[in-house]
């Protein structure tokens, strides 16, 4: 097997643990450009913007290969990206406190669905690109305005789509999960592992 230069297009500490506990080891560059998606549905709009952000990246890194001269390792970029849907609304990261709170009424006391896409663009005769999404069912308990408030408080519910963290304090108000709670985490490693490994990569 071909050893590749791994890189995460994701800043998310999250998605760098669940990379580390499946024992990869990759570097971390973020995607800068600006988010641009036409897709309204949560399965389209999250492959659509995994897929920006890490060709994005995969793209800058190649042109620095190309410029140096440098192809010892092939590049393998993943990109990530996860959106919250509830009521056919999607709910990504809250802009301020006022739009956590808002997010959170809509979510307590109910189920929703966790999305998260994955692309992974990798260097092998060429440029070579695998996509896919996935689905997680999430329930939450009852939460009071004070609760919401509470939590909020905090600041946890500010870099997360739909204005909670699973892994952190709002574990007290999840009553159910259907499915891989990785994915709510932020990244379904155990399927890009599977994935990766069917196609003799890892």
């Amino acid at each position: 097997m071909k050893k590749y230069r791994i890189v995460l297009a994701s800043a998310s500490p999250r998605r760098q643990e669940l990379l580390h506990q499946i024992g990869l080891s990759f570097e971390v560059l973020p995607a800068q450009g600006e988010e641009k998606i036409a897709a309204t549905g949560p399965e389209t709009m999250v492959l659509a913007l995994s897929g920006q952000k890490a060709e994005e990246v995969f793209k800058k890194l190649e042109g620095q290969q190309r410029r140096a001269g440098d192809v010892t390792e092939p590049l393998l970029v993943i990109g990530a990206d996860t959106v919250v849907a509830c009521d056919h609304m999607v709910l990504g990261k809250p802009h301020d406190a006022n739009g956590a709170r808002r997010m959170l009424q809509l979510l307590q006391g109910r189920s929703h669905d966790v999305y998260t896409g994955v692309t992974v663009i990798w260097q092998e005769e060429g440029e070579q690109r695998l996509s896919f999404f996935s689905r997680t069912k999430v329930s939450f308990y009852p939460m009071s305005r004070e609760d919401i408030r509470a939590y909020v408080a905090t600041g946890e519910p500010m870099d997360k789509a739909g204005a909670y963290g699973i892994q952190g304090r709002c574990a007290a108000y999840i009553s159910g999960v259907e499915g891989d709670y990785n994915n709510v985490v932020g990244l379904p490693v155990g399927r890009l592992y599977q994935e990766l490994h069917q196609r003799r990569i890892l």
